[in-house]
């Protein structure tokens, strides 16, 4: 294949790759300002702050520490209202103490420094995929592929927030760039440079884990494509050689790695200091899997504390939540994740530039027009791998999860449409509209990111219809609610928000009255709900869709699914105006104060607004379950029976897949009452 007869000079290279840096430092300081706070932020921000503080890994431990101690350490200088932790659920711990930590203080200022500091992970991804590019395919290879990822928006959308999925494809991708080097010219700084970066891939997610069969699919690439003669060696070494060498590689990188990951939990095994305990328990979480066998090795791993608690905790609550979580696609909720999801998010996702030139690359490889097969399978197999193992999995809550996918894509992409170009100058016309195409549709969209979709599904005014979560809405569009509620005068209004129990409306000058969300019930949080509402309310669009309630009669809000907002702000809050019954949302709001009257004994009270709750809504199978609770500690159980029949029966008719929970809880009553 014929190289490139002249490579610009480095200080030009150095300056490119500066300029498109800034340009992509720039969208994201922007849009870091101009977006409120996403629904797990502050559960992230507060944990990360307490493990500076107080070395307490077990606040937030479904996510490993890395990103969060990055991102939190501008927060260690400021003085700080800090609340107080109590023996609370540590999701529940998390979240409310986080929604404390940041609106107590000052939230946008605090939000504006950790979300800087979480964009240098992007920054360094964009560098390693230019060097990745430049040192596979080329220099003109790595600014394509840098240019494509500086005007991503999906990149844009999660690059400067205090989550975990831009560290993980940041570190995946070092970890396997830097194994690809360590083939190329073996070394033992190269060696341990892979190690470091799988240790900060297991810190960042842990979906890191999915490192180690990376490196060993890649390792058994180099056997089969046989021995090669390496860099600054003279000879091609033998099979034998090949074969010990990657084994002992694979396992030393995998040593180095656990050792760096031990080191972000402070080398102690407890995730919790003092004597503190994690709540739930492991234990409990370990026996709430699903898969006997994979109990069983968690159970074992913890006995020798052979990794930290407070991981083992992660990992266990990421399965754990995987089996419940329910999945919304084109418009449908499954009660469980679906394998074609991730395939048709990444369609759904991923601009026309991309996807146009993602099939130009495939053209080139197909043709044999882009020939190296090492770098081929470094980025391919990765990327698949990935790709297969998101499809296998039950979370399906947005694209943001195989990110990594992107990054390998794009190195790849780089290398086709320059291997293209070296052969026939048209493509670089057709490369160089593609990628204004791509900055115009970034520039677009700023800054309402997540809600991006493209052209060919109907651009981010259908983002709700046919995907959900951090998707569309993850409840970033306050600040922009707030400029249209101002601009309309609008003071007295309703609101159906998403994150409003993690998030404080008020403080972005949001007037509304909050209505019932499933994580409002999940939060246990009082909420006083009239059975019919007039005047303005907004939706946002995760309630819209009824992902979390369910299809059909179990989501209280169905009716606006059908009813033409009067405004749409950022794709995912709907403005609504005139007279709107929702009784199931108000008597969904009696039934959660059943059972804290009833734990406060106070029972006349509690079967009073069970009976409310009924009265409103009698073909709610969670509301005749609460119905029956507080006829049972009014010792009525014939008719505590019933309302358990009653619960049973709606729970097995009424979308039976989506109210499996309530069937076995009026089960197990009905057991009870029969013994």
């Amino acid at each position: 294949m014929p190289q490139v007869s002249r490579q610009p000079r480095r200080a030009v290279v150095v300056l490119g790759v500066v300029v498109l840096l800034a340009v992509l430092l720039l969208q994201l300081g922007l849009s870091a300002n101009a977006n409120s706070i996403t629904w797990d932020e502050d559960n992230h921000i507060f944990a990360g702050y307490m493990m500076w503080k107080t070395a307490d890994y077990g606040l937030n431990p479904e996510h490993p520490p890395l990103v969060k101690l990055v991102a939190t350490l501008p927060l260690l200088s400021m003085p700080l209202y800090v609340p107080p932790v109590q023996a609370r659920s540590f999701k529940v711990e998390a979240y409310l103490d986080g929604k404390d930590f940041l609106f107590k203080n000052n939230a946008d200022q605090i939000l504006l420094r950790v979300r800087l500091m979480a964009a240098l992970f992007t920054l360094l991804l964009a560098t390693l995929v230019f060097l990745a590019g430049q040192e596979m395919f080329g220099t003109v290879s790595g600014f394509i592929a840098l240019a494509l990822l500086v005007f991503d928006p999906n990149l844009l959308a999660h690059g400067a927030v205090v989550t975990t999925d831009v560290g993980i494809t940041c570190f995946m991708f070092a970890t396997v760039y830097a194994f690809y080097r360590c083939n190329k010219a073996p070394s033992l700084p190269r060696l341990l440079l892979t190690g470091v970066a799988f240790g900060l891939a297991l810190a960042a997610k842990h979906t890191g884990v999915l490192v180690f069969p990376m490196l060993v699919l890649l390792a058994i690439c180099e056997i089969v494509v046989g021995p090669r003669k390496v860099e600054d060696a003279d000879a091609v070494e033998t099979r034998r050689h090949q074969v010990l060498r990657l084994a002992t590689s694979v396992i030393a990188i995998s040593l180095i790695a656990v050792g760096i990951l031990w080191a972000f939990y402070g080398f102690r095994y407890q995730a919790r200091p003092n004597g503190m305990q994690l709540n739930p328990p492991l234990a409990e979480n370990i026996a709430g899997l699903s898969r006997p066998h994979e109990a069983s090795i968690v159970r074992e791993v913890a006995k020798f504390h052979l990794l930290p608690e407070s991981y083992l905790m992660g990992l266990t609550d990421v399965r754990n939540m995987s089996d419940f979580y329910q999945c919304y696609v084109l418009g449908k909720i499954y009660p469980h994740g679906q394998w074609f999801y991730f395939p048709l998010a990444f369609l759904i996702k991923s601009t026309i530039p991309f996807l146009l030139l993602f099939a130009i690359t495939i053209f080139a490889i197909a043709t044999r027009r882009l020939r190296y097969a090492r770098e081929i399978l470094f980025l391919t197999v990765p990327a698949g791998f990935h790709l297969l193992v998101a499809m296998m999995s039950r979370l399906n809550i947005g694209v943001r999860h195989i990110l990594p996918v992107y990054a390998f894509l794009t190195v790849l992409i780089g290398g086709a449409a320059w291997a293209l170009i070296q052969r026939q100058r048209v493509w670089a016309y057709v490369v160089g509209i593609l990628l204004v195409y791509q900055a115009v549709i970034a520039i677009r969209i700023y800054p309402a990111y997540i809600a991006y979709v493209n052209e060919f599904w109907g651009g981010p005014s259908q983002a709700w219809r046919l995907l959900n979560d951090s998707n569309a809405d993850w409840a970033q569009q306050l600040k922009a609610t707030h400029r249209y509620l101002d601009a309309h005068g609008i003071k007295d209004c309703r609101f159906i928000y998403f994150a409003g129990a993690v998030v404080d409306t008020a403080y972005y000058g949001i007037p509304c009255k909050p209505l019932p969300t499933m994580d409002s019930i999940w939060m246990n949080e009082d909420i006083d709900t009239p059975p019919e509402i007039d005047g303005t309310l907004l939706v946002s669009a995760g309630d819209l869709s009824g992902f979390e309630f369910g299809p059909g009669k179990l989501n209280p809000y169905e009716q606006f699914k059908t009813i033409t907002p009067v405004a749409s702000i950022d794709y995912g809050v709907f403005v609504y105006q005139g007279n709107f019954k929702i009784p199931l949302a108000a008597a969904l709001s009696h039934s959660l104060r059943v059972g804290g009257l009833l734990e406060a004994k106070e029972f006349d009270r509690a079967l009073a607004e069970a009976q409310q709750a009924a009265a409103l809504a009698p073909d709610s199978a969670q509301v005749q379950l609460s119905l029956g609770d507080a006829l049972m500690a009014m010792h009525r159980e014939d008719e505590a029976r019933v309302a358990y029949q009653q619960a049973l029966q709606l729970a097995t008719t009424i979308e039976p897949s989506f109210q499996q929970g309530t069937a076995n809880a009026a089960k197990q009553k009905l057991e009870h009452l029969g013994k």
